[in-house]
C-alpha cells in the first residue's frame, strides 16, 4: 500500500512489516529526497516497524548535498525512531553504488545493519529473517 509518493520515488508499506523505498529514475530535487525520505521514517516510526527495503535500481546518485543530509540528519532520526535494517537493491549504475556506499560507511556507530543485494527476492528474504 502506497504511504507516500513524490518524484523522487515511493514509500510503500509491505505486510510482511517493513517499509520499502522505492527510487525513481531521473533528476530529482533535494526537497523531494526529503519528503521522500521523512515520509519513510515517520512510518517505521508510525507502525514500530525496524525494516526498510530500498529499491535503488532505477535511481540516479545522490548528490553530495543528498549524502551529507542523509547521513547527519535522517540517519540519526531513522534510528532514533527505531530503523535497525536496511536491504538494498543495488543499481547497476556504479555511480549509484558509490554514492550509496559513502552514506552506508557513516552507519558504524549506529545501531543499523545494512546489505546489498542484486535482486529484491534475496533482500526481501534477509530482511524477514531480521
Amino acid at each position: 500500500m502506497v504511504y507516500f509518493e513524490n518524484p523522487a520515488g515511493q514509500v510503500l508499506e509491505d505486510p510482511t512489516q517493513l517499509v520499502r523505498i522505492v527510487w525513481r529514475a531521473g533528476i530529482r530535487k533535494m526537497n523531494e529526497t526529503q519528503a521522500l525520505l521523512t515520509h519513510a521514517r515517520l512510518a517505521l516510526q508510525r507502525y514500530g516497524w525496524h525494516r526498510v527495503l530500498i529499491n535503488q535500481t532505477q535511481m540516479v546518485p545522490f548528490t553530495p548535498e543528498e549524502q551529507q543530509w542523509i547521513g547527519a540528519e535522517w540517519l540519526p532520526l531513522a534510528t532514533a525512531a527505531g530503523y535497525r535494517h536496511g536491504a538494498i537493491v543495488v543499481s547497476p549504475d556504479v555511480m549509484v553504488r558509490l554514492a550509496t556506499a559513502f552514506i552506508t560507511t557513516q552507519v558504524q556507530s549506529r545501531p543499523l545493519v545494512y546489505r546489498s543485494f542484486e535482486d529484491e527476492a534475496e533482500a526481501l528474504a534477509w530482511l524477514q529473517k531480521q
